[in-house]
C-alpha cells in the first residue's frame, strides 16, 4: 500500500492537493489525528485490495500533531509503508492576500494579527518541512499548475483524458453538459431516403451514406486535428473529462454515424472514449 502525508501552511493549497490526489485514485482522509494513522493503514490493508493508496491531510487544527507525527512516521516505516511527505508553502505576502480575499481567520491567529498566526505556524511546521520528500511553493502557481505538479509526482500512470461522444437530436434540445458541439446538419439527411429512413447511424448502409457525402471526410479529418489541439490544452488546464456533443435533426442518422466514426479516430492510449446515443430510439 502506498501512503502519502500532505501538510503545509494554511492557505498554501492543501485542499487543492487533496482533490487532485482523489482524482488520481488516492483514498484521501482530511485532518485525521496522527494517533489514528496506523489504524487507518490497518483498515486499508483489510480492504481486499480496494484501497491501495491512502493520502492523509494534516494541519495545525491538530495542535500537537508535529510531536506525534514523528513517532507515527517511524512506526509506518517499521511496518514497511514508507510514507511520502508532501509539504505546501507560500510567501507571507501571498498567504495574507489569500486570507484577506476569503475573509478567513488563521487557525493560530487567536486575538492577534494574521501575520502573527503565520509566524507561529511556520515555526511549528519547521521540522515537518525539513523532513518532507517534496516541498512545493505555491506563491506563483495557478491552481492548474499546482495540480500538474502533484500529478507528475503522484499519478503513477499517465493521466488520461476521458471523452464522451454524445449524439443528440436538435429537436430534443442541446445537451446541458456539452463542452463542445458539432452540428452535422450540413450533410444530407438519410431520413429522406426511403430505404434508409427506418435504419440508424449504427447500420452500415446509413454510416456509409453519411460519411461518403461531399465534405464529410474532410470535415472529420480537420476536426480531429482541431480536437487534438484543444483537448491537449484542456488537459494542461486540469480538465480531464470532456463531452463532445454531435447533433443532427433527430439524433438518429448523421449524429450517430459521426459519433461512431469519431470514436474510431479519437480512441488512443492517452484518451478513453465512450459513445452515448442520447436520442436514438425516441422517434
Amino acid at each position: 500500500m502506498e501512503v502519502a502525508i500532505v501538510s503545509g501552511l494554511s492557505g498554501a493549497g492543501r485542499s487543492t492537493a487533496a482533490k487532485c490526489l482523489e482524482d488520481l485514485g488516492w483514498f484521501v482522509v482530511d485532518n485525521l489525528p496522527p494517533e489514528l494513522i496506523a489504524t487507518m493503514m490497518e483498515l486499508g490493508a483489510k480492504a481486499s485490495g480496494s484501497v491501495t493508496r491512502i493520502a492523509i491531510v494534516l494541519d495545525v487544527r491538530s495542535r500537537a500533531f508535529t510531536r506525534d507525527l514523528a513517532s507515527v512516521i517511524r512506526d509506518l516505516d517499521a511496518r514497511g509503508y514508507r510514507p511520502r511527505l508532501l509539504f505546501l508553502e507560500a510567501s507571507d505576502a501571498v498567504l495574507i492576500r489569500r486570507y484577506e480575499a476569503n475573509r478567513r481567520e488563521h487557525p493560530l491567529q487567536g486575538g492577534g494579527r494574521l501575520v502573527d498566526g503565520l509566524t507561529s505556524e511556520r515555526s511549528l511546521l519547521g521540522p515537518l518541512r525539513d523532513a518532507a520528500e517534496l516541498v512545493i511553493d505555491t506563491s506563483d502557481l495557478s491552481v492548474h499548475q499546482l495540480r500538474s505538479t502533484i500529478e507528475q509526482a503522484f499519478m503513477g500512470a499517465p493521466v488520461k483524458t476521458t471523452l464522451t461522444l454524445l449524439s443528440f437530436g436538435y429537436k430534443y434540445g442541446l445537451p446541458l453538459d456539452a463542452d463542445l458541439v458539432i452540428d452535422m446538419r450540413f450533410l444530407p439527411n438519410p431520413f429522406w431516403i426511403p430505404e434508409l429512413r427506418e435504419q440508424t447511424g449504427l447500420d452500415p448502409e446509413v454510416s456509409e451514406y453519411v460519411l461518403s457525402q461531399e465534405g464529410a471526410g474532410e470535415f472529420l479529418t480537420r476536426y480531429v486535428e482541431l480536437f487534438n489541439l484543444v483537448s491537449g490544452g484542456y488537459l494542461r488546464e486540469g480538465k480531464k473529462y470532456l463531452t463532445l456533443a454531435i447533433g443532427c435533426t433527430g439524433g438518429k442518422h448523421r449524429s450517430v454515424a459521426t459519433a461512431q466514426e469519431l470514436a474510431a479516430r479519437l480512441g488512443t492510449e492517452d484518451m478513453a472514449v465512450t459513445v452515448v446515443h442520447r436520442d436514438l430510439g425516441r422517434e
